[in-house]
């Protein structure tokens, strides 16, 4: 079994889902629940995963907890 997304032009849904109803053995339609409360969830997901393997690779480096509060009092003091 494939999982593919599909893009219809709304002037075609109908046609789409009559054509589908008619193979309902070898195609079923879901809903993906992730898109339903975030339309930009695999866009999201892509850009942290690459965030993540760009940290594990030390493209980017991570700063601690401590220098970025340091960084903040010194900030404030100075101002």
């Amino acid at each position: 079994m494939h999982t593919l997304t599909v893009e219809i032009q709304d002037s075609f849904i109908q046609d789409f889902l009559n054509f589908v109803n008619k193979q309902k053995d070898s195609i079923k339609i879901k809903v993906d629940e992730n898109l339903k409360y975030d339309p930009y969830f695999y866009q999201r997901q892509k850009e942290l995963h690459q965030l993540r393997d760009d940290i594990k690779n030390s493209k980017v480096k991570m700063v601690s907890h401590e220098s970025i509060w340091s960084n903040i009092y010194q900030h404030i003091q100075d101002n």
